[in-house]
């Protein structure tokens, strides 16, 4: 089994290339640079290559695709994990667009740009798991005021994975959005639960049977609201 993993060199993305790797799979731990993405996997072990991805770059996500094609000739697993801008300090009623903008391009268009470069090589798997890692503060549900920019990308990223769960239900591609919790990382911040914890999610929905959820957003293999 091959799995990609974007924003890997540290925190969430990390953990789950070494739970991955610990239930067999190869993995690519990609990151916006190489050296920080050898420097991981060489820390996980000799089943987790590294690999350079900026996923707001298109013609590197096209390379990056035709290396993996090259390589390993297909793909597995794809969990969409890079993200950036948990504004803090912004409101939507004065928020810089700009920082909207930007944070939208990668934690949206990103695994969007991403997931329709890979689909060839996911669609020859037969079970393909593509896991969104999105967060509970993109849920309408419980949507307040505050970090515009992270809480509409992330909301937006859970409407693009119903829509690729429905048109790829027929491959055989299982498209779910995972939120990992309140996990003490760089962008989580102290205090969170263990980064292991966070991690096994996004491996539960990676590594789902053929006859699992598809369309869903969990936690902890859970149900969250929309």
């Amino acid at each position: 089994m091959i799995a990609l993993v974007t924003g890997a060199n540290r925190g969430i993305g990390r953990e789950v290339c070494r739970q991955l790797a610990a239930l067999g799979h190869t993995v690519l731990l990609t990151a916006r640079s190489l050296e920080a993405a050898t420097a991981a996997a060489r820390e996980i072990g000799p089943d987790v290559r590294p690999m350079r991805l900026d996923v707001t770059d298109e013609a590197g996500v096209a390379r990056l695709a035709q290396e993996i094609d090259e390589r390993y000739g297909g793909l597995d697993v794809l969990v969409n994990n890079a993200a950036i801008t948990y504004d803090t300090w912004q409101r939507a009623i004065t928020a810089d667009l700009d920082v909207v903008r930007e944070a939208a391009e990668t934690n949206v268009y990103g695994p969007w740009r991403l997931t329709q470069a890979l689909l060839p090589l996911l669609r020859r798997s037969g079970h393909a798991r593509v896991v969104n890692v999105s967060s509970e503060a993109g849920s309408l549900t419980g949507m307040g005021g505050g970090t515009p920019a992270y809480s509409l990308s992330k909301a937006a990223l859970n409407a693009l994975t119903r829509m690729l769960a429905a048109e790829l239900r027929a491959d055989g591609v299982l498209v779910n959005a995972v939120c990992p919790g309140w996990v003490a990382t760089d962008m989580g911040g102290p205090g969170g639960r263990p980064v292991a914890d966070g991690a096994s999610g996004i491996v539960w929905a990676a590594t789902l049977p053929d006859d699992g959820p598809t369309g869903g957003f969990f936690r902890d293999g859970r149900p969250l609201p929309w």
